[in-house]
C-alpha cells in the first residue's frame, strides 16, 4: 500500500474510533456559557431584548450613566410639569446632579424641596446614585469677553459713565 493510502486508512480508523462516519457532518460542540448569562449551553436560547440590554449595560459599567440619563429624560415626570418648566438638570458629575433654574426664586424653592427630590431620585435611579443636588440660579451675562474689552478695568461700571 502507498503512503497516502496508508495515511487515509489511519485517519478513517481514528475517525471511527471517535464515533465519526465518512460523509456525515460532525455535530458542533458548544462552549459552556458563563454563569449569569442564562440560556442553554452555547448561549443560543433567545432572550428578551430588555434583558440583553441590561446585561450589556451592566457588563460595561454603564448602569449609573444610563440611570442618570433616564432621570434627565424623565425630569418632568419626576419633579412635575410646573417645576420642570422653570428648572432643568444640566450636569451629573461624581454623583452630584446640577440643576439650573430660570430665576432665583425657583432656585430657592428647589433648594427647599431638595430632600423630597432626593427621595424621588432614589426611587427612580437607585439609592446612592445621586448623593447631592446642586441648585444654581440663572447665569448672568459675562462682561469679561468681547472685542472691545478693557484690560484691568473696573468692570461694567466703567461703561455707564
Amino acid at each position: 500500500m502507498s503512503a497516502p493510502a496508508d495515511a487515509l486508512s489511519r485517519a478513517r480508523a481514528a475517525a471511527r474510533s471517535r464515533g465519526l462516519r465518512p460523509g456525515v457532518k460532525p455535530k458542533r460542540r458548544f462552549r459552556d456559557v458563563p454563569d449569569g448569562m442564562g440560556g442553554r449551553k452555547g448561549g443560543r436560547d433567545p432572550m428578551l431584548l430588555g434583558d440583553e440590554l441590561d446585561a450589556f449595560v451592566t457588563e460595561r459599567g454603564w448602569k449609573v450613566d444610563v440611570a442618570v440619563g433616564a432621570v434627565i429624560g424623565r425630569w418632568s415626570t419626576i419633579v412635575g410639569e410646573e417645576v420642570a418648566q422653570h428648572c432643568q438638570p444640566v450636569e451629573f458629575v461624581d454623583s452630584v446632579l446640577t440643576v439650573r433654574c430660570e430665576s432665583t426664586a425657583w432656585a430657592t424653592n428647589l433648594r427647599l424641596m431638595s430632600t423630597t427630590l432626593m427621595g424621588s431620585l432614589a426611587r427612580e435611579v437607585g439609592e446612592g446614585t445621586v448623593t447631592q443636588i446642586k441648585v444654581v440660579g440663572p447665569s448672568a451675562p459675562s462682561w469679561s469677553k468681547g472685542m472691545r474689552r478693557v484690560q484691568d478695568g473696573r468692570g461694567p461700571r466703567d461703561t455707564y459713565g
